[in-house]
Formats: C-alpha cells, sequence, structure tokens
C-alpha cells in the first residue's frame, strides 16, 4: 500500500506543474491587461505600475519568478486589492467555503448512503421509489433555483431561519447554503451506493455466502459494502473539490464571504495573481481528493495497487 501511495504522490508533480504552466501562458498571453481599464491612465504611469509588478520583463522571466515565489508559497501580490496579497484574500475566504463544503459533504455522506443502501436492499419497496423520486430532481434542479427557493420559504416566508448573511458563522446562517450544496451531491452518493450494491449482490460470492446460511446483514457488512463502494469513491474526488472549494451561486445568492467570488472578480478586472492563485489553490485541492480517492479505492480494492 505504501509503494502503491507514493506512486500516487510523486504523479501530482508534473501534474500540478502542468496547470501551473499552462494557466500562466493562457491568462498572460490573453489580449488585455490588469491597468487597462484605468480610467485617464498615462502612458508613464502605466508603465511604472507594470514595472512595479514585475510585467514588463519578458514572459519566461515572469515565469520563472513565479514559480520560485510559488514554491515558497507565495502567491504574490493583487492587482486590484491594493495592499493586500493573494494569500491574504484567500485566506479570508477559503475557510468559510471549506467549512460549508465540508458540512455539506458529511451530510451527502451520512445521509445518501444509508439512503442508497436502504434502497437497494428493498429494491421496487415504496422506499426505493421515494429515493428515486428525490434523487431525480435533486440532480437537474440547479442551485441558483433551490438556494433562492429555500431562501423565500425558510426565510421570508416562515421566518424560521435566516434567508442570507454570514454572521461569523453562527449555525442558523449556515443551515439553507449547506442543504442548498449539499442536496445534488447528497442524490448522486444515494443514487451511486444503490447501483454499486445491486451489482455486487448479483455476484457469484455473494450467492454463495448466502447459500452458506451467512445472514443478510453479515453478507451486506461484510463481504457486499466495501466493493459496492468503488463507484461512490471514485466519483468522490472531484465532487469532494467541488464543495470544498465552494460554490459561487451559493454564496452569492446567501451572501456568503466565500472564496468563490474571487475567481469573477479576477477574471474580470484581469487580476493575474488573484486567478492564477484561485487557480493553483483549486488545483491542488482538486489533485488532493483525488489522491485521497485513489488511496481508498486501493484499501477497497487491493488488486489495482500493483497497476
Amino acid at each position: 500500500m505504501m509503494r502503491y501511495a507514493l506512486r500516487r504522490i510523486i504523479g501530482l508533480v508534473p501534474t500540478l506543474l502542468l496547470l501551473v504552466t499552462a494557466a500562466f501562458f493562457v491568462i498572460r498571453l490573453a489580449p488585455g491587461g490588469p491597468f487597462d481599464e484605468e480610467r485617464t491612465i498615462l502612458p508613464a504611469i502605466k508603465a511604472n505600475l507594470e514595472a512595479a509588478y514585475g510585467l514588463d520583463a519578458p514572459l519566461s522571466t515572469q515565469y520563472a519568478r513565479y514559480l520560485a515565489n510559488l514554491a515558497r508559497g507565495d502567491l504574490g501580490p493583487s492587482f486590484r486589492h491594493k495592499d493586500r496579497t493573494v494569500n491574504e484574500l484567500l485566506g479570508s475566504g477559503l475557510p468559510i467555503s471549506a467549512s460549508l463544503g465540508l458540512a455539506a459533504l458529511l451530510l451527502a455522506l451520512c445521509v445518501g448512503v444509508p439512503l442508497g443502501l436502504l434502497a437497494a436492499i428493498r429494491r421496487g419497496s415504496a422506499l426505493d421509489h421515494a429515493v428515486a423520486a428525490f434523487t431525480a430532481p435533486a440532480i437537474a434542479l440547479p442551485a441558483f433555483v433551490l438556494g433562492p427557493v429555500l431562501a423565500l420559504a425558510f426565510g421570508l416566508r416562515l421566518h424560521w431561519l435566516p434567508a442570507a448573511g454570514w454572521e461569523g458563522g453562527a449555525l442558523r446562517y449556515a443551515v439553507l447554503p449547506v442543504i442548498t450544496l449539499a442536496t445534488p451531491v447528497l442524490a448522486y452518493v444515494a443514487r451511486l451506493t444503490r447501483a454499486g450494491l445491486l451489482d455486487v449482490l448479483n455476484l457469484d460470492y455473494i450467492r454463495a455466502a448466502r447459500a452458506r446460511g451467512l445472514g443478510a446483514r453479515r453478507v451486506i457488512l461484510v463481504h457486499a459494502l466495501k466493493p459496492a463502494l468503488l463507484p461512490l469513491v471514485s466519483w468522490l474526488g472531484p465532487a469532494v473539490a467541488f464543495v470544498l472549494t465552494g460554490s459561487l451561486v451559493v454564496e452569492t445568492v446567501f451572501g456568503i464571504p466565500g472564496a468563490g467570488r474571487f475567481l469573477v472578480e479576477g477574471a474580470l478586472s484581469r487580476d493575474y495573481t488573484l486567478v492564477m492563485g484561485m487557480i493553483v489553490v483549486y488545483g491542488v485541492i482538486t489533485l488532493a481528493c483525488n489522491l485521497g480517492a485513489d488511496l481508498a479505492y486501493g484499501w477497497l480494492d487491493p488488486r489495482i495497487r500493483g497497476r
């Protein structure tokens, strides 16, 4: 298992380097610049600004400097947020997005996995049909529809929960955003768990275990559960990265000061370092989540460790 993990970890380095390189040159070579929209800016002032941020150097030099700073964990200064670094901006917003995402993920797993297991065990029952009736619209309904509906129903009509705001992360302000973010993930988790268990229950070794007189609970928990979770584990890598890095729609609907807004702000204002910082952080989180999924897959299915 250790050799398998090391191979996966080593493979992340060239992937991350390729991501950073491609993003850096695509952003820098695109038309326009971070100071093109400044009003009444003189050419001399613009040249001084570019020199201050190192934009007057050759592109290869800028790239080498960025990699050197990145190796030290320095994402650089923001071009639009004066006197603030990208590290400071992400440090203020990313923990909020990550806390919401983690809560949404835990809710989705704690509810979705048992629902999927029960639906598979009681295939064709009323519970199975109810789960199918819930998951279909939950997957299809976008967050920019579900979020306002929840805010209107529970915030403005019933006054049970705040319709928007954050207030330092108070629990009552997080309930509706977490439910909005968790709903499609929960639906996918339930569907994948149900489908995985149904596939495993039809295998020969499960029939043999039942023929030996083993109880249904032992068959499922000991023999069927681990291989049944393999499709879910494969899907969880990018899904976890999505919920942990935040949703721009959810954060906008509920007025949450998370990190999702920085990517759009940086792209619209051509803030090179802010966009690069978001891409690097998102890339690292995505690769780390995929690594976790690979390791979990290797633990669940020892046959793939030698590949």
